[in-house]
């Protein structure tokens, strides 16, 4: 069976046909770039378009990536949440480089974003954790993110106890769980091209200016 799938995913291919991308027509400024991409995706209909991956190093090198939730971006700035206790979250206390991709398979199209990332304004993550589902306000409280539990019993009786504690009164932001900032100082722009000679258009942080250059596929 794993030999066959091996086999079968090896035999994959797809050329890339739906556009192409210069330094003549993107935008100045990467936001404003990353803001157009983001807005064609939505017209597209793509899914989970918030969606991105996320990667982050521990003090030893080992990288570590997974998906979550773009919820607000500006001025080269973009917004995530999670618990300050997590995976994720020891490892930007260690090192806060990052980096971020954005895939859009339907327009083969992939946005690296680089950075350093920090936590966000306490008003920032109480403004977006009063906004949450009171459902995921409650699993915020009942989850011990990253940590090893001994089975699923033991964050199901967490959620019962934490709603029972709340029950007919608003729930407020643990102080284990809030807002993430990255600061981008790249971006890669990557359109999909036949003979998989791709376009990749690139903006660099130099000196306080953005350098934008075309870098091979």
């Amino acid at each position: 069976m794993q030999e066959d799938l091996s086999k079968l995913i090896g035999q994959f291919r797809e050329d890339f046909m739906k556009g192409s991308l210069s330094e003549e027509e993107v935008l100045k400024q990467p936001d404003e770039q990353f803001s157009r991409w983001m807005h064609e995706a939505i017209e597209s209909k793509v899914m989970e378009v918030q969606a991105f991956n996320l990667c982050t190093v521990s003090s030893d090198n080992k990288p570590s990536n997974r998906i979550v939730y773009l919820r607000e971006f500006g001025n080269n700035l973009f917004y995530f949440y999670t618990n300050f206790e997590s995976r994720k979250a020891i490892n930007i206390q260690q090192n806060n480089n990052v980096s971020a991709c954005f895939f859009y398979p339907e327009l083969e199209r992939q946005i690296r974003i680089e950075g350093k990332v920090f936590q966000a304004e306490e008003q920032k993550s109480n403004a977006y954790f009063d906004k949450r589902p009171r459902e995921s306000q409650i699993g915020a409280w009942s989850s011990p993110q990253s940590k090893k539990i001994n089975s699923r019993q033991v964050l199901e009786q967490s959620l019962q106890e934490h709603t029972k504690k709340f029950n007919n009164q608003s729930v407020n932001r643990p102080p284990f769980w809030g807002g993430y900032v990255i600061k981008a100082n790249y971006y890669e722009f990557w359109q999909g091209r036949k003979s998989r000679l791709h376009d990749r258009i690139c903006y660099e942080l130099i000196n306080n200016n953005w350098t934008i250059y075309r870098i091979a596929p």
